[in-house]
């Protein structure tokens, strides 16, 4: 395996507040396409990171997905609450081979979700963050149909961190079913910046 294909999964297994590694993980880059001006597209690569190796019993998977006339990629699974586990997740890097992205021109986080009317939450990390489970976290509800959904940034608060949140560096991004028991399906077919006009 490539030394920056070893780096990717490293991150993976610790990513956005994710606390222990994972048994499967599944990549895929894709091109986004801006929703309308003031926005920038982010490239992603798509990695799966579960609660298996700390004794969880939570499993799932990151694929491709066509869901209602749009390609995506699809978080699915079951989330598990035995042996102190819980929680399953889709992560990607927000920069180019892991470097640091600059977002401080922008508002926040515009994202394309398609679910099954669960909770999740999207969770972001910096480069101030030490411990993977730290991160900066908001939750939203993935309805059975296409929404794009806008987050500012003032919007996701700090768990377990006490740094203050720096968008100019952003290192990762994670979709996260996490803290109870259910049948997670949350679907992303585009994820870009955004400011408001």
């Amino acid at each position: 395996m490539a030394a920056s294909s070893l780096s990717f999964l490293f991150r993976s297994l610790i990513g956005a507040g994710a606390v222990t590694a994972a048994t499967m993980w599944a990549v895929r880059a894709f091109a986004d396409q801006s929703s309308g001006s003031g926005t920038q597209p982010i490239a992603t690569q798509w990695g799966f990171v579960a609660d298996r190796v700390m004794g969880g019993l939570s499993t799932g998977s990151v694929e491709p997905a066509h869901i209602d006339g749009r390609e995506a990629m699809q978080l699915r699974g079951n989330i598990s609450l035995e042996n102190d586990g819980g929680f399953i997740q889709m992560a990607t890097d927000l920069g180019p081979e892991g470097a640091l992205l600059d977002a401080t021109a922008f508002t926040g986080i515009e994202i394309d979700v398609f679910g099954n009317d669960e909770t999740y939450e999207l969770r972001l990390r910096t480069d101030d963050l030490t411990r993977p489970w730290q991160s900066y976290r908001h939750v939203f509800t993935a309805e059975p149909v296409w929404l794009t959904l806008r987050i500012p940034f003032a919007d996701f608060e700090p768990y377990r961190t006490d740094a203050p949140f720096d968008p100019a560096r952003l290192r990762r991004l994670g979709v996260v079913a996490v803290g109870r028991a259910f049948e997670a399906e949350v679907a992303v077919a585009g994820l870009r910046l955004y400011r408001d006009r």
